[in-house]
């Protein structure tokens, strides 16, 4: 089992791809294509020590639903297992990356290019429609009572809070991240930008999906391997 998860995350086997393809119905490898060409990872998320295993899930739920592909999970106090329920399957098209400390996510992070954006409202702060969606920018939301640690306040590059006029001064971490994701992503997808995953990134990804799809996928591929 690990050497077909190494090979699945090294390299792209095309005529193994196809092989495998053979085993889907021909809806669930069109719905497989239109979800994968709606992807992206030009925006991320970043969700610091939520306490609240809801929300954790419901974030992950509605990046799925957005296009986002991967979730960056940091459990520096709180360790989380994901509620299936509210995610409704979500984690299984969603790639979750754990980190245990904050300076440990942000420094991977911005090695993969992205700029650090805190959703706070801050002294410096961004409004939602006037963010600059140009930028590979992952989107930190932090816990329900207490925010964004300092540490991921110190290492942000940008501020960003959505404008209210009521009462209310705050949203729920899982309410903040749909609003910010669909205004974001929506402009993203109008825009002329090379926002998709590339033709390689599609493919792994598809190969990732049929392994968490059909059943006996392992001793398919190595009765494939073993015919070659």
């Amino acid at each position: 089992m690990k050497r077909i998860k190494s090979f699945i995350t090294t390299m792209v086997d095309i005529q193994l791809l196809n092989h495998l393809k053979s085993f889907l119905t021909a809806q669930r490898q069109q719905r497989f294509d239109e979800v994968l060409s709606n992807r992206t990872k030009h925006f991320t998320v970043a969700i610091e020590d939520v306490y609240q295993l809801h929300n954790t899930s419901a974030v992950i739920r509605s990046c799925d639903v957005f296009g986002i592909q991967e979730v960056h999970i940091i459990e520096e106090r709180n360790t989380k297992r994901i509620d299936r329920e509210i995610a409704m399957g979500s984690q299984k098209w969603v790639d979750l990356k754990r980190y245990n400390t904050v300076n440990s996510s942000v420094a991977a992070l911005k090695e993969e290019g992205y700029q650090i954006v805190a959703t706070t409202p801050h002294g410096e702060d961004c409004h939602l429609q006037d963010f600059d969606i140009t930028k590979k920018s992952c989107f930190f939301f932090g816990r329900e009572t207490q925010g964004l640690s300092d540490e991921v306040l110190n290492a942000a590059d940008h501020y960003l809070k959505i404008p209210m006029v009521g009462f209310t001064e705050s949203l729920n971490i899982s309410v903040s991240a749909a609003i910010i994701l669909q205004d974001v992503t929506s402009r993203l997808r109008q825009s002329k930008l090379n926002w998709q995953l590339t033709e390689t990134e599609k493919q792994l990804k598809q190969l990732d999906w049929i392994r968490k799809t059909i059943k006996d996928f392992d001793g398919i591929v190595e009765r494939y391997n073993n015919a070659r």
